[in-house]
């Protein structure tokens, strides 16, 4: 049975909302974790998670941050970049989803600093995620934690975001994960340039359906092996 709702998680004191897709018991889901000033609102992750969703992999959207923490951060940006609290909600979210559904895995999709999160939050926590997409990520500041990921990560940037895109190289190089760079030609820092939100679709399905849940050799991910840079 299909179910599609709104949802809300306790993680310690605080209460964060959410939109749940989930298809079938057993069902590969996929977390989504907003960058800085984003929302579980944002068109261009709903694309993204709607694209899965026809794959038959559920999404769970995810605001980071509180109600008040969000309009306080609009205007002082003191949350945005808080990753350990960024890192321990999206720890927190697949805690309670695993927890509330029978999933047969937990990728999860983060942007900018939601990207960051994600990948502190694996690398802490390496037995509650199975795969990685970063969209415009900045996993430079993660830098600390990139070595110690051992789910298969997949970093996408847009090749005129220049200075970003010089971040993931060099991050890119720390991880000894299963692991692949796919620069979009022609898109900025948010996509927003015409077919290339459906380049990012296109290569975040094509990477949750070959390594979410699948069986890849341990060595490749200690050893990465199978790695594309660009």
């Amino acid at each position: 049975m299909i179910k599609n709702e709104s949802i809300k998680i306790f993680t310690g004191n605080s209460l964060i909302k959410g939109n749940l897709y989930y298809p079938e018991q057993g069902t590969k889901m996929v977390i989504f974790a907003h960058g800085s000033g984003s929302s579980m609102n944002s068109t261009r992750n709903k694309y993204v998670a709607e694209i899965l969703n026809k794959q038959g992999i559920g999404t769970l959207l995810v605001n980071l941050l509180t109600t008040q923490e969000a309009l306080l951060d609009k205007y002082t940006s003191q949350f945005r970049f808080n990753i350990p609290l960024l890192a321990e909600r999206v720890k927190s979210t697949a805690e309670w989803l695993r927890n509330n559904y029978q999933v047969s895995a937990i990728g999860c999709f983060g942007s900018s600093t939601g990207a960051t999160a994600a990948l502190v939050a694996a690398a802490k926590n390496p037995e509650l995620f199975q795969a990685l997409v970063c969209r415009g990520g900045r996993p430079d500041l993660a830098f600390s934690y990139l070595n110690k990921i051992k789910s298969p990560t997949l970093l996408i940037v847009g090749s005129l975001d220049e200075h970003v895109l010089a971040l993931n190289r060099s991050a890119f190089s720390q991880l000894n994960c299963y692991k692949k760079l796919e620069v979009v030609y022609g898109a900025t820092h948010l996509f927003e340039e015409s077919g290339k939100m459906e380049e990012v679709a296109a290569l975040a399905k094509n990477w949750f359906s070959q390594n979410l849940g699948s069986s890849i050799n341990k060595n490749e991910l200690t050893t990465g092996k199978k790695i594309k840079f660009v």
